[in-house]
């Protein structure tokens, strides 16, 4: 009966050979000893007693029985030798009393080898186990720049905390995000108890994702699993019945699909031309009415962000007041956000714009779930295929604000408050300060985070003596103060320059009428397997800066100058030779950076006097866009 189990393995282990022939790979296992670098390259650690996932189980430690196993590990050699007998003997055991006796192994890159105890893998892998104890000695190699060795060294650091060897990722900084998705501080070890609920949930992910053949993409179980918990939280994944995370792990597989995208974003830098048939040019419009909700994390009356949001709300009422129907939930939280989703769905609203970084998670979970829905969120640098992302372009606006800065600067100083680190303000604060340099190439930009902890704002910038404050870009009715835009202080009372704009008007008429007159599907391939995000600057009419009659009428026309080169395409902000802080950042002088290194600047340009805070150094309240949006400062 043994023998006949092995004759399964044996043609197992042949389909496995033939078809690594014909693909021009290794048919047999890898040997340790033929991957090694040179000696005094590698160091070796012991690690005692380990238990082995058995698909991490790659090869052997000797070329002496690479040849008798297919790259799976299953048997080639044919059933009347005795290594034949031996294996079926094996499998006796095994299902009989189970193969207890530990293997020895070598780890190498998380990898395992096996110097004793071939056989006994293989019986155990044809047989489904999940994991043997094996003694492993460990074998690091010296520190390098390529990628692999990177991951791996922060796999290091991550086992070092946990003692987890069964997750693996294939892009760096993942061990990190897990760290905190699970709730864990930078560097914090983890008890026996989250080490084995862990291990339970993750084995059970990875293997309902292998069922799906998540082999087949390129990406690992780890990467799938960081992106399936960034969903739907740590916690309530691990009280997923087997059932539930097999039917959620089919209804997100487009984001792990996403995972193996390098260039996952799509950005649609203005909007999208009408494709439009004879019969949508005779009727231009769907007959279905369009219920639109709109979803706040404050009030209009207590931010400016809310408010400038509120007046697009309006605007599109007032130019479709037959074909539109809004609806607004303000006051929103983290906590509460799903369920005021939900709200909205049951009201019968079909297209939602939920308008913080921080609603991406419940954003996503529910357009899972409602997958004929349009949810969109007002976010930046975000990757998701359930949901479309929306934001502007500031940073053409603020290049022209710091233009004017630089030419009304009167001792060269300006001051600069910035609010969270995120993925935008940082150019946002750069253009600025090269548009102050392009006017005067004295101006020096102080930056202060009205964010920091314990932060005195004014007291601040009174220090800087700068004549020139950049502050908030609006201000809301309900606050009787001008401190606003770019102003000077005169007489203890600030006198407005010009002030950006964001017109979210415009971006909701337009996104409104794609889906009425049926373009809305253009803007996604498919194919191309991207996330879509809607980044539209001055020339979409989204962005603009008002210019107060305070400014001299020479001022003002170069303000015009710049506003139509930049909505024109001639200049970019960020065109040329730069300088950061720590040196040179693009040396061509004939190239401009690209939008994905606009979107993810790290630096701050040579003329800011300031930094880039941590989160540690922000207050509790920034923390959930912070998690979702913020800054991840790339080394070296």
């Amino acid at each position: 009966m043994a023998l006949a189990e092995y004759v399964k393995a044996y043609k197992l282990g042949k389909k496995e050979y033939q078809a690594r022939i014909l693909q021009e790979q290794n048919p047999t296992l890898p040997v340790l000893d033929e991957i090694l670098p040179t000696r005094g390259t590698f160091s070796e650690v012991p690690l005692g007693l380990v238990q082995i996932p058995m698909d991490q189980i790659v090869g052997t430690k000797t070329e002496g029985r690479s040849n008798a196993f297919a790259a799976n590990f299953m048997p080639i050699l044919k059933e009347n030798t005795e290594f034949a007998h031996k294996w079926a003997a094996l499998s006796t055991s095994h299902e009989n009393e189970g193969i207890r006796e530990p293997i020895k192994a070598y780890e190498y890159m998380n990898r395992f080898y096996i110097e004793e105890g071939n056989k006994r893998v293989s019986v155990m892998k044809y047989y489904g186990v999940v994991s043997v104890p094996g003694n492993v000695t460990r074998i690091i190699p010296k520190r390098t720049e390529e990628k692999e060795n990177k991951i791996y060294y922060e796999f290091l650091d991550f086992y070092e905390l946990t003692k987890i060897n069964a997750i693996w990722f294939s892009e760096e900084g993942r061990f990190d995000e897990l760290q905190a998705a699970v709730g864990k501080k930078p560097g914090e070890y983890w008890s026996d108890d989250e080490k084995m609920n862990f291990k339970s949930i993750y084995t059970r992910f990875s293997a309902e994702f292998q069922a799906r053949h998540g082999d087949r993409l390129a990406i690992t179980s780890g990467d799938a699993f960081l992106a399936f918990i960034a969903i739907y939280g740590y916690e309530p994944v691990c009280e997923m019945t087997t059932s539930e995370l097999k039917r959620l792990i089919g209804k997100s597989w487009e984001e792990f699909r996403l995972l193996e995208t390098e260039n996952d974003i799509d950005l649609k830098m203005n909007p999208g031309r009408e494709k439009k048939s004879i019969l949508g040019r005779l009727f231009p419009f769907s007959t279905t009415r369009q219920k639109i909700a709109f979803i706040y994390e404050k009030t209009p009356e207590s931010s400016a962000w809310t408010y400038a949001h509120e007046l697009g709300r309006l605007h599109l009422e007032q130019t479709f007041p037959d074909e539109v129907e809004t609806r607004y939930y303000e006051n929103v939280t983290v906590e509460t956000i799903e369920k005021t989703i939900r709200n909205a769905i049951e009201e019968g609203c079909n297209l939602i714009f939920t308008t913080t970084p921080a609603f991406v998670q419940a954003s996503v979970k529910v357009a899972i779930e409602y997958p004929e829905l349009r949810i969109v969120n007002c976010s930046l640098h975000t990757s998701h295929r359930y949901i479309r992302t929306y934001y502007a372009r500031m940073h053409e606006a603020k290049f022209l604000m710091g233009a004017i800065a630089g030419a009304m600067a009167e001792n060269d100083r300006i001051a600069y408050i910035a609010d969270y680190p995120i993925y935008g303000c940082i150019a946002n604060i750069n253009a600025f300060a090269l548009g102050a340099q392009f006017v005067n190439p004295r101006a020096k930009v102080y930056l202060e985070w009205s964010t920091k902890k314990d932060c005195d704002l004014m007291e601040n910038i009174r220090k800087t003596k700068a004549t020139c404050i950049s502050g908030k870009d609006m201000v809301i009715p309900a606050e009787a103060s001008r401190y606003f835009g770019l102003y000077q202080m005169e007489d203890g009372q600030p006198k407005n320059l010009a002030m950006p704009l964001w017109d979210w008007g415009k971006f909701y008429e337009q996104m409104t009428r794609t889906i009425m007159n049926g373009t809305w599907k253009y803007d996604d391939d498919p194919a191309a397997n991207k996330a879509i995000n809607y980044w539209w600057g001055m020339s979409s009419g989204v962005i603009d800066v008002i210019c107060s009659q305070n400014l001299p009428e020479g001022t003002k026309r170069l303000v015009d100058f710049l506003r139509k080169t930049i909505s024109s395409g001639e200049l970019n902000p960020f065109l040329g030779v730069l300088h950061s802080q720590d040196g040179v950042v693009q040396s061509d002088p004939g190239r401009s950076l690209t939008p994905e290194e606009i979107i993810t600047m790290d630096w701050l340009a040579q003329n800011v006097i300031g930094s880039i805070p941590e989160e540690e150094e922000l207050t509790e309240q920034s923390w959930p866009v912070i998690s979702q949006q913020g800054v991840k400062k790339k080394e070296g």
